[in-house]
């Protein structure tokens, strides 16, 4: 059996997902089939512009579906898996671990599982071509102190939430395929992404939409953690380098340059579009801003050293944090109708659930 130039992407409806098929479709040659579970995270319609397009198909259904993924290798016979599918908010996972250690542990196992006997059916040129690219995040390294060096690859692993633990596991299950059965996996670490298509959830969105509508911004205990910010532009062709260029069985840290405090996130947030969407009525937006009781097992500080990654492929971010703030804000001000949409009865519910009491 041979491969085609074709690639299988799981998750590929979500935030990072829809970015990297896009951007992929912009710049390859390679067909994807994008698999997406449609969760209340992934979202059809950032692949809207796709419609039509002979290169790009959609698949609905769940990487915990043995039979759909055995069955999709078996047809579609890709060149290369790239894994994003995962549940990837920190509050959820608090509220419902198991359904984190279900889509992250159990689904990559299944993948790995299907993967690696259709990748030993392929023949030998195209055996060595395949790689498995598990997408995963700086979270399963724990947490810094303010003056410690940021992490490696070499960074022992010390997940302190649910969230952060099933991506450890699951990050631990790549790395074993690889030593156990020779399967030719990369893993890549990110820092904390933003950019168009990010669930508003997440800080930089939810804070962004808030502020637009005169809401109160919650702050996490005294908003001094600290996190490196990660354009999902430069993430994706970090991944599209380390899929053509990385060793197999290597993990490589993609990460920002950016260190920023929530704090300081916020208040940016608050002056561009004070600039950018004056209110009279709202006046001022960083007296929005209002502190919440810290969350659980808060990690203190996140930074990833990218050397690896930047000595060994050549690749480094290229987007500072103002720039990709303000085209992160401006995509938002330009999408307004695709925001009314996600921000569905049901995400009105988890935000209710996750900060009442706060």
């Amino acid at each position: 059996m041979e491969s085609t130039d074709t690639i299988l992407v799981t998750g590929g409806a979500g935030f990072i997902g829809s970015n990297f098929v896009l951007e992929w479709l912009r710049t390859q040659s390679a067909k994807v089939i994008t698999l997406d579970k449609l969760t209340y995270a992934g979202n059809l319609r950032n692949l809207a512009s796709l419609a039509g397009d002979p290169q790009h198909e959609f698949v609905q259904g769940d990487i915990c579906d043995q039979q759909l993924i055995a069955t999709l290798l078996k047809t579609h016979r890709p060149r290369a898996l790239v894994h994003f599918a995962a549940e990837s908010h920190v509050d959820r996972s608090i509220k419902n671990p198991g359904e984190f250690i279900r889509t992250n542990v159990q689904g990559t196992l299944n993948l790995l599982q299907c993967s690696h006997p259709y990748w030993l059916e392929l023949g030998a040129e195209q055996r060595a071509a395949f790689r498995f690219l598990h997408v995963s995040t700086d979270e399963v390294y724990g947490s810094l102190k303010l003056d410690e060096p940021a992490f490696t690859e070499l960074t022992p692993y010390a997940p302190n939430s649910p969230y952060a633990a099933s991506k450890a596991g699951s990050d631990h299950l790549v790395r074993a395929w690889h030593h156990t059965y020779g399967l030719p996996t990369l893993t890549t670490n990110c820092s904390n992404n933003y950019g168009p298509f990010q669930f508003p959830e997440k800080l930089i969105p939810l804070v962004l939409l808030n502020a637009l509508e005169g809401k109160p911004l919650p702050i996490y205990g005294d908003g001094l953690n600290v996190r490196d910010w990660l354009y999902v532009g430069d993430h994706c062709e970090g991944i599209r380098t380390v899929l053509a260029s990385g060793r197999p069985g290597q993990t490589y840290n993609i990460g920002g340059n950016n260190e920023h405090t929530n704090l300081d996130v916020v208040t940016r947030i608050c002056d561009a579009l004070d600039e950018l969407r004056p209110d009279a009525k709202i006046g001022l937006r960083r007296n929005l801003m209002t502190y919440v009781k810290d969350r659980p097992g808060h990690d203190r500080r996140y930074a990833i050293d990218a050397g690896k990654i930047k000595a060994e492929l050549g690749w480094s971010p290229c987007t500072g944090f103002e720039q990709g703030l303000r085209q992160t804000i401006a995509w938002y001000l330009g999408n307004m109708t695709w925001v009314d949409e996600v921000r569905s009865g049901a995400y009105q519910e988890w935000l209710q659930l996750n900060y009442r009491g706060r």
